[in-house]
């Protein structure tokens, strides 16, 4: 099975990937089909986990930790892990992460994506090696699944937009603040506003302080999204939108351009991206 890491700024998700239609009990968790979670299969993810991004962590530690993970679910690392894929936007990890590999994990191929690495993807950026790793994952695994054009909008520590063309293509995209950081800074500098729980308010209009903060996060991100999205498909033409990340199901019955919600889009992207290279080796 394949071992997928998808390394962002804040968390780390983790995926165990069979083949699709191989999924456990329980996989089909927070997996959202349409704009609701639904118990659909999950592509052939049978476990999955969210971890913090913790820079300080050395390979030895990754190698623990992912050996632990695996043990909790009665898995042995040793032979249930056939290969290694990894998505990062953090340097620093991928160099442990890479060094982990090679010690820990040396008779298992691995695939880091990034420049040299086979995507199937052409990259239209005026720099490409400027596009993530997390950004060129979602677009394959978006054109794997739904086809082009198609606009991916991944809600994560930034939230970025993503087009891809008819062909194939990555033609670009958007990058605003996600919607973590930008409570964080709304908590930081207004001293009568206090953390409250991102929940459905009664109605835009909001009643009471934490009925205002939840409106104008879960309403004015879905327009950001809208917003956004309907600007892209001006130049584009009509596209499917498909969200992701971490806070991708809560602000996406907000949204009237979301038509699908892909939690694990990223890891799906890793494993095509891993076979395109390790097979065609």
């Amino acid at each position: 099975m394949l071992l997928a890491i998808d390394v962002g700024n804040t968390e780390t998700v983790i995926g165990l990937l069979g083949e699709e239609g191989a999924d456990a009990p329980g996989a089909g968790e927070g997996a959202g089909y349409g704009l609701a979670t639904s118990d659909e299969p999950t592509r052939g993810l049978t476990h999955h986990w969210r971890l913090s991004t913790v820079p300080a962590r050395t390979p030895d530690e990754h190698a623990v930790l992912l050996t632990q993970l695996l043990d909790l679910e009665g898995l042995d690392i040793a032979t249930t892990v056939s290969g290694i894929a990894v998505s990062s936007s953090v340097p620093s990890v991928t160099a442990q992460l890479r060094t982990m590999a090679s010690r820990w994990f040396s008779d298992l191929p691995i695939v880091i994506l990034g420049p040299g690495v086979k995507s199937g993807l052409s990259i239209l950026y005026e720099n490409p090696k400027e596009v993530g790793a997390d950004r060129v994952a979602n677009a394959v695994g978006a054109f794997d699944l739904y086809g082009g054009p198609s606009i991916v909008v991944d809600m994560g520590t930034a939230t970025t937009f993503d087009a891809i063309t008819v062909d194939g293509e990555y033609l670009g995209g958007a990058i605003t603040p996600g919607v973590a950081i930008s409570m964080e800074a709304l908590y930081s500098h207004a001293a009568a506003l206090r953390s409250v729980e991102l929940v459905a308010p009664k109605g835009v209009i909001g009643r009471s302080t934490a009925e205002s903060i939840q409106s104008g996060t879960l309403y004015g991100f879905a327009a950001q999204v809208d917003g956004l999205c309907a600007h892209f498909i001006e130049e584009m033409g009509e596209a499917t939108v498909i969200a992701t990340g971490g806070l991708s199901a809560l602000i996406a019955p907000f949204s009237s351009s979301i038509d699908h919600v892909e939690p694990w889009l990223t890891l799906h992207g890793l494993r095509i991206v891993y076979d395109r290279n390790i097979q065609g080796a």
